[in-house]
């Protein structure tokens, strides 16, 4: 599993989630702290944060966003219309899949994940970014229809 984040501008690392599970306190530890923390202080008040699954909505969680001033936006799990993420997600799959060397185990893939990632135009993570407007707009228009994203 991995975990990245994406702004106007900016991106973090890529984060590889080692061995084991993704829980509220590992999301804490791994994710808020050192990386979501970072990117609310660059940003400032208008800093929101968008998430989606089920182990980034614990009390815990929760806590540590309201204790460091993270606004989160508030909407469905499992929303891929409104994840900009989820595009980014495809692109870095189809240049892991168009690589002259695949990934054949664990090892390579996370090398390859991370060498893709880091080669990632800037102006498709800012596109995604600022596709937020057009893609909630258009959901209001076909009252949570799917959209054309």
């Amino acid at each position: 599993m991995v975990w990245d984040g994406i702004m106007i501008n900016d991106r973090t690392r890529l984060h590889v989630v080692a061995n084991g599970t993704m829980t509220g306190q590992r999301y804490i530890d791994e994710v808020l702290l050192p990386h979501v923390r970072l990117f609310r202080g660059a940003v400032g008040d208008k800093f929101v944060f968008i998430d989606d699954t089920t182990c980034h909505r614990t009390l815990a969680v929760q806590d540590c966003l309201d204790s460091e001033g993270i606004q989160r936006l508030v909407w469905p799990a499992r929303s891929p219309d409104l994840n900009p993420i989820e595009n980014v997600w495809d692109a870095l799959g189809r240049q892991v899949a168009g690589r002259n060397y695949p990934p054949t185990n664990k090892n390579t893939l996370i090398r390859a994940l991370t060498e893709e990632w880091d080669k990632l135009p800037q102006q498709l993570l800012d596109f995604v970014v600022q596709s937020m407007v057009r893609r909630v707009e258009c959901c209001i228009t076909l009252h949570g229809g799917h959209i054309p994203y």
